[in-house]
């Protein structure tokens, strides 16, 4: 094979065939020189911008002491640093962790953790919902058929709940509530009875689904719902956490605490590492040896990146510069939706923002967004697609994003939009 590119499993999608050497802050540059503006995030990965050189350094000084540790033979400094960060910036109640290598290891662990503490089996996802990739989360997830296609069967004990998508539905944010907590109820009277559900689990903005935050009202509903059955709440924060939403976690819009928090994407700034959290009371159900892994935890140089991840993110208040900016890409891509009305909606809590095209009779308008991202590609702005038909473009710049790298953005869209519609 005379290109590279061939030596690799064609299971992958590129969506460019850009070859990046060089990363800094929102921007990406080739072996040419060429810049692009890189408003994925790696798929919220980034949240400190490419190679921030805080957590260049932290690798740079732990890969020069130690590499690894594996976590049941010794414990690593970095691990307990890492804790220690977590424990400052989740719920009070949220007081122990654990880790492992990516978002669908640390869902698979929160499922485990959650039959073995109430000793139930079923869990029940959202209608859109993205977990995974393994057996266990791929029977997790219903953004797309093509996340499970052809690896039937799937572990059982899965049930699906419609999740509060007001748009999609057509109402407004209490109608749906409502109407999403009346399935649920149906639900849990048709298919899994409370006393055999271990779990709930959402995305407090849905990911693959299509960058649609839950209504504050939902999500207080349901932990009502889950202490009512004594059912775990799961928050999959893989994609909203870590500042993304301008909050450090998503949840917190809604002022609701999870019994489980699933974390990964923006924890390592690329680092492969994940973590859940829960209290002691219910970590402490969890039967020493039943779970584990050679690499959670005892890589030490993912958990230094994670540690100084956790300070760039505190300390240079990325945080508030998602709230910031975020508003101002919304504000922005509200005026061009006033121009452009196959632009249906523009939602999102932060720098997670979704753009949804549909026709004049609300059907998904998959081909122009895939139009748009393109035409947008061929100015050097990456941005990614999403939700169920494809008709989502997802905005998850880094959070160290300025006004003017929005605003060079949105002027982009524009033309993007302008040429498309010609």
């Amino acid at each position: 094979m005379s290109n590279p590119i061939d030596l690799l499993a064609p299971v992958w999608t590129h969506m460019t065939q850009v070859q990046p050497v060089r990363g800094e802050g929102v921007y990406l540059y080739d072996a040419a020189g060429r810049r692009y503006t890189d408003f994925t995030s790696g798929i919220g990965v980034t949240n400190t911008g490419h190679a921030h050189p805080r957590v260049v350094q932290a690798i740079q000084q732990q890969a020069g002491a130690l590499i690894f540790g594996q976590m049941n033979i010794v414990i690593t400094p970095a691990a307990l640093q890492l804790a220690e960060r977590l424990n400052a910036v989740t719920p009070a109640s949220i007081n122990q962790f654990f880790f492992s290598n990516s978002g669908a290891e640390a869902v698979e662990a929160s499922v485990k953790l959650a039959r073995m503490a109430t000793g139930r089996k079923n869990i029940i996802v959202m209608q859109g919902s993205f977990h995974g990739r393994t057996h266990q989360t791929m029977a997790m997830t219903t953004s797309k058929y093509i996340y499970r296609y052809n690896y039937q069967p799937l572990p059982g004990g899965v049930f699906v709940t419609p999740f509060p998508y007001s748009y999609y539905y057509g109402w407004n944010d209490a109608e749906t509530t409502a109407f999403c907590l009346r399935q649920l109820d149906q639900v849990l009277h048709s298919q899994s009875a409370p006393d055999e559900t271990a779990a709930i689990i959402i995305e407090p903005v849905l990911g693959e689904g299509g960058y649609v935050p839950a209504p504050a009202a939902y999500l207080q509903e349901l932990r009502r719902v889950c202490d009512a059955h004594g059912i775990l709440l799961i928050a999959d924060e893989v994609q909203s956490g870590f500042g993304r939403t301008g909050k450090f976690f998503a949840m917190e819009h809604a002022g609701v605490t999870p019994d489980i928090i699933v974390m990964a994407k923006g924890l390592g700034s690329g680092m492969p590492i994940s973590a859940i959290g829960a209290r002691a009371e219910l970590m402490a159900h969890w039967k020493p040896g039943t779970h584990g892994g050679t690499y959670g935890g005892g890589n030490a140089i993912a958990a230094a990146a994670a540690v100084a991840t956790i300070d760039t993110i505190r300390e240079e208040h990325l945080v508030e510069n998602a709230a910031t900016q975020g508003a101002r890409l919304q504000a922005g891509l509200r005026d061009l939706q006033a121009e452009y009305p196959i632009i249906g909606d523009v939602r999102g809590l932060g720098l997670m923002v979704g753009v949804e095209f549909t026709n004049p009779d609300r059907s998904p308008a998959a081909e122009m967004a895939t139009r748009v991202q393109k035409a947008c590609l061929a100015r050097d702005l990456l941005l990614l697609t999403c939700g169920t038909y494809g008709n989502v473009i997802r905005w998850i710049p880094p959070l160290v994003v300025t006004s003017a790298q929005i605003d060079a953005a949105l002027a982009v869209f524009n033309e993007a939009m302008a040429e498309t519609r010609d």
